[in-house]
């Protein structure tokens, strides 16, 4: 995808004028970075929105005790930039971390700001953009406290599958390579949970694999753990890889 048709994909950009557009593209930075770097680090100041172009990034936060716990990761397309933060000025909660390789498009701030302050009707889009990215917390939040923690897992594989699943001649392969620690962290689980539940998982013959290389070989049977029969919860759509696998099966 071309950077042009890469940010107007995202609603915090959609609707700048092309005046504006090409001022922005001017001061858009395409930087390369190596496994394990840091794209920045908690307490760092917001300059700056992010866009993953390639590769895989994941958000960590520091606990008490100094360990990096795995929030959430990225894969091409994402835009991550602690967005709350960015907009009121404070510095970033989080740290932004590469797993194995990946380049990110950087957006300074000012100039979105400056735009944004000249396009008070672009405001209606930002305010709905913050609105989706909060109730995607409040879901999350909702996952971790009221979820079984086999419920909680599949719904973590069913997202990483429709964000970034790629096919695998037994199903869809994540492409984020993970440890056991990072799926304990999503899922709010001790690792020796989330370890015993994907070895059910694997027993089932719903994933294959190991952790850094994890094939879903049942989406169906995922799907029903994650989203039990009966409840509305607004259900994480199939990955389209798995309409792909569908077509070359019939």
């Amino acid at each position: 995808m071309s950077l042009p048709t890469l940010l107007r994909s995202f609603p915090l950009f959609a609707t700048l004028s092309e005046s504006d557009y090409d001022l922005l593209l001017k001061d858009v930075q395409e930087i390369p970075y190596q496994k394990g770097e840091y794209i920045f680090r908690e307490g760092d100041p917001t300059e700056w929105f992010h866009i993953v172009k390639e590769g895989t990034v994941k958000c960590v936060k520091s606990s008490p005790d100094g360990r990096d716990m795995t929030l959430k990761v990225l894969t091409p397309g994402d835009l991550f930039c602690c967005e709350a933060s960015v907009f009121e000025g404070s510095a970033h909660p989080g740290c932004a971390k590469v797993l194995d390789g990946a380049t990110v498009l950087k957006i300074p701030k000012a100039r979105y700001l400056e735009i944004l302050r000249r396009n008070p009707e672009m405001a209606i889009e930002v305010i709905q953009y913050l609105g989706e990215r909060l109730r995607e917390a409040q879901d999350n939040a909702k996952g971790l406290v009221f979820h079984r923690a086999e419920r909680r897992m599949a719904s973590i594989l069913l997202s990483l599958a429709n964000k970034g699943g790629q096919p695998d001649p037994d199903g869809i392969r994540l492409q984020a390579k993970l440890t056991r620690r990072d799926l304990a962290d999503m899922a709010g689980l001790t690792v020796e949970t989330a370890t015993r539940i994907m070895g059910r998982f694997k027993t089932e013959n719903i994933v294959l694999g190991k952790a850094k290389k994890i094939v879903i070989c049942n989406l169906d049977a995922l799907k029903a753990l994650a989203h039990p029969p009966g409840e509305f919860s607004g259900e994480t759509p199939l990955p389209p890889v798995f309409h792909q696998i569908q077509k070359q099966k019939t």
